[in-house]
């Protein structure tokens, strides 16, 4: 499928702060139409307005994305006035110290809380034959090393269901990208990522791989190669490699 031409009407979820903020802000332009969804009213008030001083048209949805009816009623009505070009299902949730609570949280969030974005972005699109859906998963879906593994199980989940959209809906005129970020310095990493990448940069290599229409989008360079490799890597490594953390983990 060819590169797509730049998109005109956007819906991005998880819109409110950190990769999802960044990413409206760098599609305001004039003519563009941002459709933010978030369940914070005021801080997507505040994205919106920060987007039409770019001259771009933006629209507030205060929703959480859990909740399949709202969803799918939103969704529906953003493409009824402005079709959509793109879906950027970036909504997620994560904690570095997981409860069983929080691990079905997860699922609820990033799981079903995706499911309730592409499903009716789909629905919108294949009518036309045309659009881009952006799967956020990240570089955790693919080696955990030992990391919290509600948020690994839940992306690992994401992408292997964006991959398989991309191939079921080649031939459908419909694009679908997955979104693998590394460590990046967002409110929802709450310290985790010190020293990653910035929420800006993210969002502008995020956006510079939609329009190449790139199967999987990994970054920061360096952490996807390293991630690369140790899932190329037999699981003794691992085992060892994942032991040898937590044993240093324990002389601190």
């Amino acid at each position: 499928m060819p590169p797509m031409p730049g998109p005109a009407s956007i819906l991005i979820t998880g819109a409110s702060s950190g990769i999802g903020a960044a990413l409206a802000m760098s599609y305001a332009a004039p003519g563009a139409h941002l459709a933010l969804l978030g369940r914070s009213a005021q801080r997507l008030a505040e994205i919106a307005a920060r987007c039409k001083e770019r001259g771009a048209m933006a629209t507030v949805l205060a929703l959480d994305v859990t909740d399949q009816a709202a969803m799918k009623e939103a969704i529906a009505g953003i493409d009824g006035r402005y079709p959509l070009d793109l879906v950027v299902a970036n909504a997620g949730i994560a904690k570095n110290q997981e409860s069983p609570d929080f691990a079905r949280q997860l699922v609820g969030t990033n799981i079903v809380g995706m499911l309730n974005t592409v499903e009716p972005a789909l629905e919108a699109m294949l009518p036309r034959q045309r659009g881009h859906i952006a799967v956020m998963s990240s570089l955790a879906a693919f080696r955990a090393f030992g990391g919290p593994p509600g948020y690994a199980g839940s992306k690992a989940w994401a992408r292997l269901y964006g991959e398989a959209l991309r191939g079921r809906y080649a031939g459908k005129g419909i694009a679908v990208s997955v979104v693998c970020p590394g460590f990046v310095a967002t409110p929802m990493t709450q310290g985790a990522a010190k020293g990653g990448m910035s929420a800006e940069d993210a969002a502008e290599t995020i956006k510079a791989g939609l329009a190449r229409n790139l199967p999987r989008i990994s970054f920061p360079r360096d952490m996807a190669l390293r991630t690369w490799l140790a899932n190329a890597l037999p699981d003794w490594w691992t085992d060892r490699a994942i032991r040898r953390k937590w044993q240093a983990s324990q002389r601190k």
